[in-house]
């Protein structure tokens, strides 16, 4: 059962063929089978678990509308709020906090049916200190972060679908490394209310999922305007699963963009480019990113060493030993930062939001790498930002796509950035490349 596909499961548990809490029942299996190596659970409840699925049956079979994830087990990144289970944050400060009210993530999640079957394990407050989760594929080497336990809980079989967060990378690059679909909605086209915020303009909410067709239900499901998220716009969601089944009405014209951090990448990456470049061919043009996209990354890091500042330094005042040494850090960046430097960075964001723009006026999205390589080995790191932060900074929606193996077999992603607020067009012309590339 965990090989179906989670658009499959849903269909099934709405036919009867299957029932919740079978689909339950075969992820909890699992987890028991795994998690002990894999550590990518920081809660789970089984018996709450069996007893949600069960509930969620009787309401199908007394004939109730049904919503597009009823019954499909989703594991979410413990960064966001649960009323019903623990959110600690990766942080023992938080240890046993419990919420009084859902994050605006998880009660959409209940809305469309979906079985929220625990909480994954997070860089500690979202940063750079790894929890315990291994990467499936070879459990020496990192799953990355700081979406880790989602990133892996997919990749394992354990869940079908999972939600995360970046603000750097932390999203696109665990998918990278375990070799599963990641996507980063633009910025701001899912709430983040009820989620541990860390940098207001660069916060994002995202998916994992194995396949794009998957993913893209599970975002149209959170996006939306919210009241409670200034950031969200009100107006209708994108259809993304539609936009990620559709037909490109002309073959698109992609960018292969190596960016400000190709000096960094491994010889399997720059071999993989050249290979893409080839087989795309007259479809894919190799393009220089515009200098003044060099001053991204240094904008980056004021815009969210400074909500570090803003957003958890009450953490360290009240335990300058229950916050790690990074976050420590990060604070006292964020607190050196000028407010004329601040404000330059946003400008920045501006400025070359504008010149994202203008290439993706010649092209249909930008093909890059998702990370230098493949996930390093051991478990202190999570692995470079460096390929994601660049796209985080500019708001745009982005995908990786799983599209090979390294020496090592381990995964290697391509990652796909589209213009903010198209992000279905950019899914429809992701599963374009990824076909283009089985070919």
């Amino acid at each position: 059962m965990t090989a179906l596909t989670a658009i499959e499961l849903a269909e099934r548990i709405a036919a009867g063929a299957i029932s919740a809490r079978a689909a339950a029942e075969a992820c909890l299996a699992r987890i028991a089978e795994r998690d002990a190596v894999v550590r990518a659970f920081v809660h789970l409840d089984p018996e709450y678990v069996l007893a949600t699925a069960d509930r969620l049956d009787a309401h199908r079979k007394a004939g109730r509308a049904l919503g597009p994830l009823h019954g499909v087990p989703v594991a979410l990144k413990d960064v966001i709020d649960t009323a019903d289970m623990p959110t600690e944050n990766g942080t023992p400060l938080d240890a046993g906090r419990r919420p009084r009210t859902d994050a605006t993530i998880t009660a959409r999640l209940r809305s469309a049916g979906a079985l929220i079957l625990g909480k994954t394990v997070t860089t500690a407050m979202a940063y750079r200190e790894p929890g315990p989760t291994t990467n499936p594929h070879n459990t020496a080497h990192t799953p990355g972060g700081s979406s880790q336990g989602s990133a892996a809980a997919v990749a394992d079989g354990m869940v079908p679908l999972a939600v995360g967060t970046q603000t750097g990378g932390s999203v696109i690059r665990p998918a990278a490394f375990c070799g599963v679909v990641g996507f980063k909605p633009t910025h701001g086209a899912i709430s983040l209310a009820g989620v541990l915020s860390t940098s207001t303009p660069l916060d994002t909410a995202g998916v994992f999922a194995t396949n794009l067709t998957d993913a893209a239900r599970l975002a149209e499901v959170l996006m939306g305007y919210d009241p409670a998220d200034e950031r969200t716009a009100m107006a209708a969601p994108p259809r993304l699963e539609a936009g990620a089944i559709a037909e490109t009405p002309v073959e698109p014209t992609l960018a292969i963009v190596r960016g400000p951090a190709w000096p960094t990448a491994s010889e399997e990456t720059v071999g993989l480019f050249a290979e893409i470049a080839d087989m795309l061919g007259e479809r894919a043009d190799e393009v220089e990113l515009p200098d003044i996209f060099a001053n991204g990354p240094a904008a980056h890091q004021r815009l969210m060493t400074v909500g570090f500042a803003r957003h958890l330094k009450h953490y360290r005042e009240r335990s300058e030993e229950g916050v790690d040494a990074w976050v420590r850090a990060a604070i006292d960046d964020g607190e050196a930062v000028s407010a004329v430097d601040y404000l330059a960075a946003l400008d920045w964001q501006v400025a070359l939001r504008a010149g994202l723009d203008r290439l993706l006026n010649r092209y249909d999205a930008i093909v890059t790498p998702a990370a230098a390589g493949t996930a390093p080995e051991g478990l202190s790191m999570t692995g470079d930002a460096a390929f994601q932060l660049l796209w985080t900074f500019v708001g745009a929606p982005t995908v990786t796509l799983p599209v090979g193996q390294g020496e090592n077999g381990l995964p290697l992603g391509v990652q796909v950035v589209g213009r903010p607020g198209e992000d279905a067009r950019l899914l429809r012309t992701a599963a374009w490349l990824q076909g283009k590339l089985s070919e």
